[in-house]
């Protein structure tokens, strides 16, 4: 049996990550955990944040902000920008952590993520209570720490990534399947006969 109620934001988990804005003399950073892929081709992404907060201003004044990837060592780090605001704090100073000049944007990225997407955007939508910026991925910013020297794959499995549900943060657990496994067909063993 099932309870019945009324409609929420209830679609757990979601990614937590820091949006890094303005530009790279004078920035800020913002928890964001709405937020989430809407194009292949153009590569696009959504944030949601609401007008009244600082960032909000700053994203909109430059149309361009940068989302990087948080793990678990940046827990605490992503909280404090989640809960201080920028218009009377340094929150780079505050969390310890340190800006990346920005390459396809001119707003810095964090330098302890391991994956940053800079973004330009295309479009702010008013929803209510938060006002949708999609934006158009420009470039990525990616920490060779995760690189796979043997195959040179980028192994962000390896990196400890982190998720927000319910109140709470949470990192990756087990891998359970890659993408198409259930339907993947299983490879055929040659009995091999020796006489």
């Amino acid at each position: 049996m099932k309870q019945v109620w009324k409609g929420g934001t209830l679609l757990y988990p979601l990614p937590a990550v820091l949006v890094s804005c303005g530009t790279n003399e004078a920035s800020n950073l913002i928890t964001v955990a709405w937020t989430g892929i809407v194009c292949t081709n153009p590569p696009m992404l959504y944030i949601s944040v609401r007008p009244e907060r600082y960032s909000h201003g700053l994203i909109s004044a430059n149309m361009q902000f940068t989302v990087n990837l948080t793990t678990a060592s940046m827990a605490r780090a992503t909280d404090l920008c989640g809960v201080r605001s920028g218009r009377d704090s340094d929150k780079w100073e505050l969390s310890g952590l340190t800006p990346y000049p920005g390459v396809a944007v001119e707003c810095p990225a964090v330098a302890e993520s391991p994956l940053s997407l800079e973004c330009r955007v295309r479009s702010i939508t008013h929803l209510g209570s938060h006002d949708m910026f999609i934006a158009e991925i420009t470039g990525a910013l990616a920490d060779d720490m995760y690189m796979d020297a043997d195959t040179g794959k980028f192994s962000l499995e390896k990196a400890g990534l982190m998720s927000y549900s319910h109140g709470g943060y949470y990192t990756q657990g087990e891998l359970l399947g890659t993408f198409g496994f259930s339907v993947k067909k299983k490879k055929k063993h040659k009995n091999i006969v020796h006489g």
